[in-house]
């Protein structure tokens, strides 16, 4: 197996932001030398404590840990919009991340986000910008889709040269296939990057 790994690190409360966790993964492992590691966050309580969580969740990805973050060669990062922010679980986990910052472990490394919102003004676009700032802090390369991407020209609902985004229409939270190819898109652009990195 391929020790270099794009970890794609998520919060997802109602499913839409895990789906395009996955879909995200295809485009990492569709490039030779990267696969994707993907990875969630557990939810805080009210009291922003972290909740008594069992160390494995009953479903989906594990929960990531300070040294998967630390030995990826990028990043991906993506969350539910949360009033123009990401969600307080995923900001929680980034908030301790202190120790990579003294170290400089993330230094370099492509990065990239995506999120999931209910409605067509419910501020993807600002909660794209605001979860690259602490990548940003980190030393990392900030990554996006680029206008040669065809679906970027044509979609109706999310996607944003920002980042990955899917936007909830007319009640469909399926992701339609132009957010998807986007979502694939940039998978496969980080993963690209961070082949180049390790090259240097």
């Amino acid at each position: 197996m391929n020790d270099s790994y794009v970890l794609i690190l998520y919060y997802s409360r109602n499913g839409a932001t895990a789906n395009m966790a996955e879909v995200i993964a295809e485009g990492v492992n569709s490039v030779d030398g990267q696969r994707a590691l993907v990875r969630t966050v557990p939810p805080i309580s009210d009291s922003l404590e972290s909740s008594t969580m069992p160390d494995i969740p009953d479903h989906g990805p594990l929960y990531c840990s300070a040294e998967e973050l630390r030995n990826c060669s990028g990043l991906i990062l993506g969350s539910p919009t949360r009033f123009g922010n990401m969600a307080a679980p995923l900001k929680y986990f980034i908030d301790q991340t202190s120790n990579l910052w003294l170290s400089g472990s993330l230094v370099d490394k492509p990065a990239a986000v995506f999120t999931s919102t209910g409605s067509m003004h419910g501020g993807n676009e600002m909660t794209l910008l605001t979860m690259l700032i602490p990548l940003l802090h980190h030393g990392m390369v900030a990554v996006g889709l680029p206008y040669n991407l065809a679906a970027l020209h044509n979609t109706v609902s999310g996607g944003t040269p920002y980042g990955a985004s899917h936007v909830m229409v007319n009640d469909q939270q399926s992701i339609n296939s132009d957010e998807a190819e986007l979502c694939k898109a940039l998978g496969a652009r980080v993963a690209r990057l961070a082949n180049k990195i390790e090259e240097d």
